[in-house]
């Protein structure tokens, strides 16, 4: 039982790890977009690959 517990601890410390590290990055990758001009970061740049997407399948070409 103990080493369950402690199995869990270990885990979950793992997952608190990749989950910074992944923040970290999204962060970064909003900042350089806003520097390349998508004025919102992430969100402007979604809202465009959706767009383009759409317009793709209007044409014909998705």
């Amino acid at each position: 039982m103990d080493s369950d517990i402690e199995e869990m601890k270990r885990r979950i410390s793992e997952l608190e790890s990749i989950n910074d590290q992944l923040t970290a990055e999204l962060r970064y990758l909003d900042d350089l977009l806003k520097e390349v001009g998508f004025e919102e970061g992430l969100s402007t740049l979604k809202y465009a690959a959706i767009e383009l997407i759409e317009e793709d399948r209007e044409e014909g070409g998705l």
